[in-house]
């Protein structure tokens, strides 16, 4: 039986950008992922990238190194991830004080823009100018996140590495056993996002990783046309997740919900004339929890209709995914403890921006060099 290098488990962005930095950089890896086609975090993605974002050393240098990484990925995976730069429009609730809530991005790297009703309306013709008091702009980036993933899987897959569609059943010290057997390796990386807490406690490792349950509904191509990427300018999921991960010991068992569930309205229209339409967060401690799919999109509807007129009652589809997330904002980053074969890379509340400088940065050091940011990165933090 073959031994790899590394064994990757996810094929998501995470997962296929690690098994690409790894292959690259001279391991043998066997990437596994249980879906030909995966209904993960990845593939129901707004795919925006906020390299704006940062707010401490560590976040604006990783946001810093994301912008030059993509500028080069197309033409180093060669393939059209449809990388570009479009206005994000945060919209400010007509109860919400636009200049404290403007105030409240002056830490970031590069503050938004505080429009009037007004000058957010010509921005973005599709608002309702009734439901808000204002908006913030900033420039964003954007990908399709379903292209970059199977880009970086290509790419991987013409560099020597293997990839098998197969269930994980089984994290072992040195072996991976799948539904179509077992595959072993000196090393194992378990990206698989918001199954990632469950697969290790099946295997005896506790982590204090977490994840919601994010609902959106997805159009077909449609002729109306949405110039920005619109989110709320006060976001409730960071609230959510912080307040559910409060008590760890609730996620040890199925069934719980540590917090109600929010909605972000938010829309995105990719190259094709489709739109993703979100989100409904939920804090459900079962990854299988059945939800209620009719109610879910009647609240969607009506809430993105509030902000988005146009958009409410666009033919599309319902669609589920589970989204990984730490306490504290930053991913998870390390040997497992008592399982130094097993590495976690997950937890990413800003995933498509950080996920490539990070797969990059894992690799080098896996093969050896220091890197300060992956250790601070650990579980130990």
């Amino acid at each position: 039986m073959k031994t790899y290098d590394w064994i990757v488990v996810g094929g998501g962005v995470a997962g296929a950008a690690l098994a690409y930095e790894l292959v690259k950089t001279g391991f043998s890896v066997l990437l596994l992922e249980q879906y030909g086609t995966p209904q993960n975090a990845t593939r129901y993605s707004y795919g925006g990238l906020a390299y704006w974002s940062g707010t401490t050393p560590l976040t604006r240098l990783l946001c810093e190194e994301a912008i030059a990484r993509y500028h080069i990925l197309s033409q180093e995976l060669d393939a059209d991830i449809q990388f570009r730069e479009l206005d994000l429009l945060l919209t400010i609730s007509a109860y919400s004080d636009p200049e404290a809530t403007a105030a409240s991005y002056n830490h970031f790297a590069i503050p938004p823009r505080l429009l009037s009703v007004q000058e957010a309306c010509e921005l973005e013709p599709q608002l309702n100018r009734e439901a808000i008091s204002g908006a913030l702009t900033v420039k964003h980036g954007h990908i399709n996140p379903e292209k970059t993933a199977q880009a970086y899987i290509q790419a991987f897959e013409r560099a020597g590495g293997e990839m098998q569609i197969s269930q994980v059943l089984q994290v072992l010290q040195d072996a991976v056993k799948t539904t179509i057997g077992t595959f072993y390796s000196a090393k194992i990386a378990i990206c698989a996002g918001g199954l990632s807490r469950q697969l290790l406690k099946s295997a005896g490792i506790p982590v204090k990783l977490y994840f919601t349950h994010a609902e959106i509904i997805e159009t077909p191509p449609v002729d109306v046309q949405l110039r920005t990427l619109v989110m709320p300018a006060n976001l409730q999921r960071f609230q959510l997740e912080a307040e559910s991960t409060q008590v760890d010991e609730l996620w040890d068992e199925l069934g719980n919900e540590p917090a109600p569930p929010i909605l972000d309205a938010g829309a995105i229209q990719f190259q094709d004339g489709s739109f993703r339409i979100g989100q409904i967060s939920r804090v459900l401690t079962d990854p299988y929890a059945k939800v209620n799919s009719k109610e879910s999109e009647k609240w969607l509807r009506r809430s993105i209709g509030q902000i988005l007129p146009p958009l409410e009652n666009l033919p599309g589809i319902w669609h589920h995914c589970l989204v990984a997330f730490s306490s504290d904002h930053l991913p998870l980053i390390a040997t497992i403890p008592g399982f130094e074969s097993v590495h976690l890379f997950s937890g990413f509340s800003n995933p498509l921006v950080i996920i490539p400088p990070l797969a990059k940065r894992f690799a080098n050091f896996a093969s050896g060099k220091e890197d300060e940011i992956i250790v601070q990165l650990s579980l130990h933090r």
